[in-house]
């Protein structure tokens, strides 16, 4: 598992750390004034580690506020009653996103608004529940998940489950060692939307013991120019560290960070300087706040400046490292700080001038593991030593697969046209494929296809829409048992289908012609309705086809 930083729900203190899988070909940049000059690349052997990132970092509970408005996104209390406010921030009800779960209040005193309420879900048969979110289609969206268990169930340990957002498992959510130390905990990762729509799921594992939980979620939408060296079509970013150097106050948030990005203090034995320089957040590659950028860590005249960060070890893994400079001193023609950047001995950038107009380096993937170390060299006639202000560190985080958009289209519908689906029929209903939908199957290629669907005998009620025509992979539609009315509508579409079950419902009209043109169908059940006419000859004439329409209906020869 992982030793994660965390937070008290009243103080700030700091801890270790994670447990992360990728692989890498590492790729540096450095970004004066958000340019770009990419340098070659160097090729480091693939690492990895058998299981996801477990990263877990902590929620400043103090937050400094002024009269700026406010990230454009979502910001969720859930299962509050009432919108609240934290830090100028307005979180709102969770009930429009999610129709599953029970709430809950924490009755201690002096927490937060956002940690005093949750939502819980005792339902043991559901393979997930999620929040959806809709959302820009290609938007770049920072996402957090806040938890403080609060001993809500009368229980004293934590459940842990898993995190699921757009069908990728993110993380495993495990805040036991936390709640131990009366701690709060946050998971954070920015993923673009794809979709119009964004899910946020929870799932039990197999460690799961009692009802997964969530106190808040947030969605913030970031600029386009930030982190935008990464694929984001494959990829989301993990955070595993972000810290503001030679600070040891508060944790940075909103609003000196516009997207409330937490920044961590992080402050060793060398030497601290703060800047004497109005520093613009914007002129910075991924626009780091100015109180960031304020303070830094630097070396005297021709010493080497070593600085161990992250301050805990890491496993064999890929990363997004950005590293932020800038010269303190008051701006003159002799304003320049010329050095070299290493990472554990790796050359990571060669003749770096930190100007008082700051520079920004990343690479967007580059393998670290265990203790880390980076070291910045002086030039041989540097008068002043090297200065670092800021680091951000990520898990480049493989998405996975997708389901066939005209699938999940169609399989909405299908949710929608029933009046009682099953609770876990929102989110991706293929993926993750241990947390597909209740009743449904998907093939395994290179998108999903829902091929089956099962939900014989559950009581549902509501309609077959004509929108399951469009289901064209499906080899099986068993809904027998149920309370369902309306017509059967065509499904010539269905080339695939081998067995249809849709007895002992309450569907009129007449039988579809279209059913004896399906060339694989071997299959038709539709005793114990309400239907009438005659039987197709298409289906009459079929040999291959096992065919009931008796008892029940009323139908003439």
């Amino acid at each position: 598992m992982h030793s994660p930083r965390r937070v008290h729900p009243l103080q700030r203190r700091e801890d270790p750390c994670p447990t992360i899988l990728s692989h890498s070909i590492p790729s540096l940049s450095l970004c004066p004034r958000k340019t770009s000059r990419f340098i070659p690349s160097v090729t480091f052997p693939t690492m990895s580690v058998s299981i996801f990132l477990l990263w877990l970092v902590s929620i400043p509970l103090i937050i400094h506020a002024d009269e700026l408005p406010a990230p454009r996104g979502f910001f969720i209390s859930c299962g509050s009653s009432n919108e609240v406010e934290v830090g100028g921030l307005k979180y709102n009800r969770d009930e429009p996103y999610i129709s599953v779960g029970k709430n809950s209040t924490i009755r201690q005193p002096d927490l937060l608004p956002i940690l005093s309420t949750l939502r819980f879900f005792p339902d043991t048969s559901a393979r997930k529940y999620c929040y959806t979110f809709r959302v820009v289609q290609g938007g770049k969206i920072l996402v957090k998940t806040i938890y403080y268990y609060g001993g809500f169930d009368g229980g004293r340990h934590p459940p842990v489950f898993d995190q699921i957002i757009d069908g990728t498992k993110w993380s495993t959510v495990n805040t036991t060692e936390d709640y131990n130390n009366g701690l709060s905990s946050y998971y954070e990762i920015i993923i673009t939307a794809h979709s119009r729509k964004m899910s946020v799921c929870l799932a039990r594992n197999e460690h799961t013991f009692s009802s997964p939980f969530i106190s808040a979620i947030e969605l913030v939408y970031l600029e386009d120019s930030l982190y935008n060296s990464t694929d984001f079509k494959n990829y989301a970013l993990s955070t595993v560290a972000r810290h503001s150097f030679g600070n040891d106050g508060d944790i940075i948030s909103f609003p000196d960070d516009q997207f409330n990005r937490f920044w961590q203090p992080f402050k060793d034995n060398n030497t601290v300087v703060t800047s004497q320089f109005n520093i613009t957040p914007s002129e910075f590659w991924n626009m780091p706040p100015a109180k960031t950028i304020n303070d830094a860590i630097t070396s005297s005249q021709g010493k080497t400046l070593r600085v161990k960060w992250p301050p805990f070890s890491l496993p064999s893994s890929n990363y997004y490292i950005a590293l932020y400079f800038q010269d303190n001193r008051t701006p003159s023609p002799n304003s320049w700080r010329v050095f070299n950047v290493t990472v554990n001995d790796k050359n990571f950038y060669t003749n770096l001038n930190a100007t008082t107009n700051g520079v920004t380096v990343y690479a967007t993937q580059w393998p670290l593991s265990g203790e880390n170390e980076i070291v910045m060299t002086p030039e041989s006639d540097m008068p002043v030593g090297p200065v670092i202000n800021a680091g951000e560190l990520f898990q480049i985080l493989p998405l996975g697969k997708r389901t066939f958009a005209k699938d999940v289209t169609a399989m909405e519908q299908l949710a929608r046209s029933f009046d009682n689906p099953p609770s876990d029929w929102i989110g991706d209903p293929c993926l993750p494929k241990e947390n597909s939908w209740t009743g449904v199957t998907c093939s395994e290629g290179k998108y999903a296809r829902v091929v089956s669907v099962n939900l014989t005998s559950i009581n549902l009620s509501g309609l077959l829409p004509e929108s399951i025509d469009t289901l064209t992979a499906l080899t099986s539609l068993w809904l027998g048992g149920n309370d369902l009315t309306g017509p059967i509508p065509d499904m010539s579409s269905l080339k695939a289908l081998q067995t249809l079950h849709l007895e002992g419902n309450q569907f009129e009209g007449s039988i579809p012609e279209s059913l004896g043109t399906l060339p694989k169908l071997s299959e038709v059940f539709l005793q114990n309705n309400k239907l009438n006419g005659s039987v197709p000859d298409s289906l009459t004439n079929r040999y291959d086809i096992k065919f009931q329409v008796s008892p029940g209906n009323h139908l003439s020869e």
